[in-house]
């Protein structure tokens, strides 16, 4: 499969991510990268990230989960981070994108997972308990959805999608900047690293088409499985944030999908937080934390 691969020097010195590397060699001999901290035996928290970010994304949420005792595992979607790129469009779809999550959870065997997850990293990460139940003991989820294809998708994504197709070489620095005021312009830089120019981008182009919005679209079958198994089979703990400045996946969006997640507490209400709820930081894991000690 023809893929482009990041240089590692546009990974070097990123602000508040020092952390190592690690690479599992997935379908058609991709190169999944995926961050792994903490004790090897600890439960882990899977962090998924969505579009247009990667791994960087959690990097005020990873000490904080570390200090709490658990081992992190976030991977970069193939198309994203340090993970390889695939230059066809057609490559991505829902399936290969779940696929190459639920192959790297079994090449690392974990267990006791926390899943994390927030935009794209719910869409997938949400299918994926009900056919490893097993290895899922909580839910942290933060400002996403279940692309079920039965519903309407809202404007606020609507008007998303077609932004997005209108900026085939999206300025991803520019977009986080303006999505999260208060990062510096080092770290919205970093959002940017993995992408040097508009061919690393092809599947940071797809993610939004790829949103189920019909019955028979490619994972909306999933998802409302997905969805019977959330509201009627989960016996883990869960913990919901919310960024209440979000609009596109904000807090009409989380209370349905807190409606589908059996027995879920009411969430963490952040007033000043935007649509990437993981920029809050350590604030939201202290509170999962102690919701799921209760």
């Amino acid at each position: 499969m023809k893929a482009l691969r990041t240089p590692d020097e546009c990974f070097a010195d990123l602000p508040g991510y020092p952390f190592a590397p690690h690479y599992f060699e997935g379908a058609g001999g991709l190169r999944m990268h995926h961050l792994d901290e903490g004790a090897r035996d600890a439960p882990v928290a899977l962090c998924l990230h969505g579009q247009p970010t990667w791994s960087y994304l959690y990097r005020k949420m990873i000490p904080a989960f570390l200090a709490a005792g658990l081992r992190v595992v976030a991977p970069d979607f193939f198309g994203f981070g340090r993970s390889d790129k695939p230059e066809d469009e057609a490559v991505y779809t829902f399936d290969f994108h779940r696929d190459s999550v639920r192959a790297l959870i079994e090449a690392l065997d974990l267990r006791r997972v926390t899943l994390v997850c927030q935009d794209w990293g719910g869409l997938i990460g949400l299918t994926l308990p009900m056919d490893m139940p097993a290895r899922f003991e909580r839910l942290l989820v933060m400002n996403t959805a279940l692309g079920t294809g039965d519903g309407p998708l809202g404007e606020g994504f609507l008007a998303w999608r077609a932004f997005s197709n209108s900026k085939p070489d999206m300025d991803v620095a520019a977009l986080m900047k303006r999505s999260t005021p208060a990062l510096t312009d080092a770290e919205a830089a970093a959002y940017a690293a993995p992408f040097p120019d508009i061919r690393y981008k092809a599947g940071v182009r797809r993610f939004p088409n790829l949103v189920p919005d019909r019955p028979d679209a490619d994972g909306a079958a999933l998802s409302r499985r997905a969805r019977d198994f959330w509201s009627t089979e989960w016996a883990g703990e869960s913990f919901m944030a919310v960024g209440m400045r979000d609009p596109v996946l904000g807090p009409p969006a989380m209370r349905m999908l807190r409606k589908s997640i059996r027995n879920c507490p009411p969430p963490l209400e952040l007033a000043e937080a935007g649509h990437f709820t993981q920029e809050a930081g350590a604030v939201i894991v202290e509170a999962a934390m102690a919701s799921f000690a209760r």
